[in-house]
């Protein structure tokens, strides 16, 4: 089969997801095709050079609505005989749409690939689309449907994870973020936003806030407890589906859950023959890829069994991974990866996650894989795995190797 190869990544800082966040008057077409320009400008990508643009986003409504990829391809400085298809696996878009490049490639299918997505958190707000799962009563009820932040405190609940432990991985994913961004680590893949006139609208991440604590945290509500409690009330919901537990212990809040925040990521991915007919020169290969589903009440336990299906569909084991990128939907999700695996939290999420630099749902996975690749050669370290929960109960992979 043919190998897939990552020649590029790129991404925009992620800007608060309110009226106040900086990216706040770019619209989704316009975040998304300022990256495939940094893309097609860093790579000398001139003409009908890639088969198709695959993007990502979760709420396709709006101006994220429609062909988003072929909008955002028209609007670029792309050649319009490229092609664009939208795909949606809600907080893994984007890292399907890597995937999905990736095994195009390797099947054949085209030597060049641009994959990425966008979510404008801002602007088309969550949900906004609809969604039958959470609005007909006649599937939410039968597949006991809660909200993922109840989701969340059901994983607490069901592995044994208190509030102290959730808020220490947030301080923690602060902490790193912060680091991170001092020492400019991100620096090679962000591509400033700017205005129509060429000035800068942002150029770095927004939404981090240093100096959080274990005790600035303490001070927060927990964000799930009384949509949990209240009449009807969606614990009641989840207790009927796992009847073993006494009660929901709500340990999630907006300081251990990820942050809304708008952004774009977009990822070159080629073939060897692609690479040596333009001059550029391969960063690393995708070695496998994985999605799965799970039960849809807990929701978010996907990075356990996907990481488990990836590794024996690869034959490689976690013990070969020398970084993790594990999602930080909530706090809750990461703790489970690491329990489950037994993994150095060391390795885990190394410039913060989430929590800290916030979830721009359909551009996230194409994020991580990014920052992985970014790291692995920072560190000048070989292979790792990126992995997302995703809503409704699934979950997605990418393991990246360097060459």
């Amino acid at each position: 089969m043919t190998e897939a190869y990552i020649y590029d990544a790129v991404r925009t800082p992620r800007g608060k997801g309110r009226k106040d966040g900086s990216l706040h008057e770019v619209s989704a077409p316009k975040l998304s095709s300022g990256v495939l320009n940094a893309l097609k400008d860093r790579n000398g990508l001139e003409g009908h050079v890639v088969e198709d643009v695959i993007w990502g986003n979760a709420t396709q409504a709006f101006e994220q609505g429609g062909c988003l990829a072929r909008t955002a391809v028209l609007d670029s400085d792309l050649d319009q005989r490229i092609p664009g298809l939208s795909i949606n696996r809600f907080c893994a878009s984007g890292m399907e749409a890597v995937n999905l490049a990736a095994n195009q490639v390797r099947g054949g299918a085209g030597h060049a690939y641009i994959a990425g997505g966008v979510e404008c958190m801002s602007r088309v707000t969550m949900g906004s689309d609809g969604a039958a799962i959470a609005v007909d009563p006649s599937i939410a009820m039968e597949h006991y449907f809660v909200p993922q932040g109840i989701s969340a405190d059901i994983i607490a609940t069901e592995y044994g994870f208190s509030r102290d432990d959730a808020d220490e991985l947030a301080v923690r994913s602060q902490n790193r973020a912060e680091v991170a961004m001092n020492e400019g680590r991100f620096d090679k893949s962000i591509v400033a936003v700017k205005d129509i006139n060429g000035l800068t609208i942002l150029d770095r991440d927004e939404y981090p806030r240093p100096g959080t604590d274990m005790q600035s945290l303490g001070g927060l509500k927990p964000a799930f407890k009384d949509m949990g409690e209240a009449m009807p009330g969606f614990d009641k919901v989840a207790l009927m589906k796992y009847p073993h537990l006494e009660r929901i212990n709500h340990i999630h809040h907006a300081g251990n859950s990820s942050g809304i925040v708008d952004g774009a990521a977009a990822v070159l991915v080629g073939n060897k023959e692609f690479g040596e007919a333009h001059g550029l020169k391969p960063r690393a290969r995708i070695r496998a890829t994985s999605k799965i589903g799970l039960d849809p009440t807990i929701m978010l336990t996907g990075p356990v069994p996907v990481t488990e299906k990836i590794m024996k569909d690869s034959g490689l084991s976690v013990k070969d991974m020398d970084l993790f990128e594990v999602n930080e939907a909530f706090a809750s999700v990461v703790l489970r990866f690491q329990q489950a695996f037994d993994v150095d939290p060391d390795l885990v999420n190394v410039n913060g996650g989430s929590i800290a630099l916030g979830h721009p749902l359909g551009a996230t996975g194409a994020i991580i894989i990014g920052t992985l690749l970014d790291e692995l050669e920072r560190q000048d370290k070989e292979i790792g795995m990126a992995t997302l929960c995703v809503a409704s109960g699934m979950g997605a992979a990418t393991i990246i190797e360097r060459v």
